[in-house]
C-alpha cells in the first residue's frame, strides 16, 4: 500500500467515517475481513505489536496505535521512537500531550484522546488542544454530541468520537454533530 499523506487523512475520515477500534486478536481477525479503512490497534505488547500491525497493512487498513495501550511498551519518547521504528503505523493515539508534540516531531499523525467527563474537563481540554495542536482528537464519550458541536467550534483539528458509540443512530448524531469520524469496538458498525 502506499503512504498515505497526512493531508489526505481528513478526507479518507470524512469517505470512512466509521473506524474500528480493536481491543483483542478476535477483533483483529474481524477487521481483516471487514471493508473498515482505518484501525486503531487498542491492545497488544512489544513482542506481538508488529505482527498485528503488519497483518492489517498487509490488508490495506491505515493503522493507528495507542501508545497508552501497549503492554511493555512506556509511553514516553523512546516509546514512541520504537513504534515508529519496528511497528511503523500511519500515527499513534496518546492521552498525554508530551507524546503528541513528540510523535508529531518525528513525523506520525497524532491523535489526541480527551476524555469530557465534566465542564472543567471541557475547558481545559479544549485549551490543551489548542495548545498542543495534535492532528486530531478523540473525544470521549462519542455520545456527547452537545459537547462535539461546541468543540467544533473551538478547535480547528478533526474530531473523532470515540467510547459509548452503540449503534447507528450514535454514529449519526456524532457526525452530524461535527465529528469528521467515530471509533468504536462494535463490529456490527464497522460497515456502516
Amino acid at each position: 500500500m502506499r503512504k498515505i499523506s497526512f493531508t489526505e487523512i481528513e478526507e479518507l475520515l470524512i469517505e470512512n467515517p466509521v473506524v474500528a477500534a480493536i481491543r483483542n486478536d478476535n477483533d483483529l481477525e474481524a477487521v481483516l475481513e471487514s471493508k473498515v479503512l482505518i484501525v486503531f490497534v487498542l491492545y497488544g505488547n512489544i513482542m506481538n505489536l508488529a505482527d498485528i500491525c503488519n497483518k492489517l497493512k498487509d490488508k490495506g487498513k491505515i493503522v493507528f496505535v495507542h501508545l497508552d495501550l501497549i503492554e511493555g511498551l512506556k509511553g514516553d519518547h523512546i516509546g514512541i521512537e520504537f513504534i515508529k521504528k519496528y511497528v511503523d503505523p500511519l500515527g499513534i493515539l496518546t492521552t498525554k500531550p508530551s507524546n503528541v508534540k513528540h510523535a508529531k516531531a518525528i513525523g506520525l499523525y497524532a491523535i489526541q484522546r480527551v476524555f469530557m467527563v465534566d465542564s472543567l474537563s471541557l475547558v481545559t481540554g479544549i485549551k490543551n488542544i489548542n495548545d498542543v495542536k495534535p492532528n486530531a482528537v478523540e473525544v470521549m464519550p462519542g455520545i456527547v454530541n452537545d459537547i462535539i458541536s461546541h468543540m467544533v467550534n473551538k478547535l480547528n483539528v478533526p474530531i473523532i468520537a470515540g467510547g459509548l458509540v452503540s449503534d447507528k443512530k450514535d454514529v449519526m448524531g456524532a457526525l452530524k454533530s461535527g465529528a469528521l469520524a467515530i471509533s468504536t469496538t462494535k463490529r456490527e458498525l464497522w460497515s456502516l
